[in-house]
């Protein structure tokens, strides 16, 4: 039974820093393209600090520690091929999530001079991580 708690926590961690890894992207995209409007970038590092710092971490911690939790109560998972595509991506997911670290403070800084274009495009990396994981723990899973 502690099993199916843990993930649901899981799940529900993911989730929400998930949102945070769609999201924080779409932020640097406004401020990219407003960067002469310091009265909106003001109010946008506001959210861009409060979504990473908040948000971002405590999901990111979450899933991994109910994610080791899970490990833990079943360690035979660890033998199974799909379990090691869905690893990987969560090693990409933790790394897009430092990369949005390093834009924040790069923007709080006034020192990013990477286009809006860029982080439209940079949004998506996320989206292509998740299906992989997905596809792992639902299709590649049960197959």
């Amino acid at each position: 039974m502690d099993y199916f708690w843990v993930k649901f926590v899981h799940f529900c961690a993911f989730i929400s820093w998930m949102a945070m890894l769609f999201y924080l992207p779409r932020l640097y995209v406004y401020h990219a393209e407003h960067r002469q409007n310091s009265g909106f970038c003001d109010v946008v590092k506001i959210q861009e600090r409060k979504l990473y710092n908040g948000i971002g971490w405590l999901g990111l911690g979450i899933t991994l520690l109910s994610g080791l939790y899970l490990l833990h109560l079943k360690p035979e998972l660890m033998q199974m091929p799909y379990f090691h595509l869905k690893l990987t991506a969560a090693v990409l997911l933790i790394i897009y999530h430092f990369s949005l670290g390093y834009f924040l403070r790069s923007f709080r800084l006034g020192k990013c001079a990477l286009p809006g274009k860029f982080f439209r495009v940079w949004n998506e990396v996320p989206t292509l991580i998740m299906f992989a994981i997905i596809y792992a723990m639902i299709v590649w899973a049960n197959s």
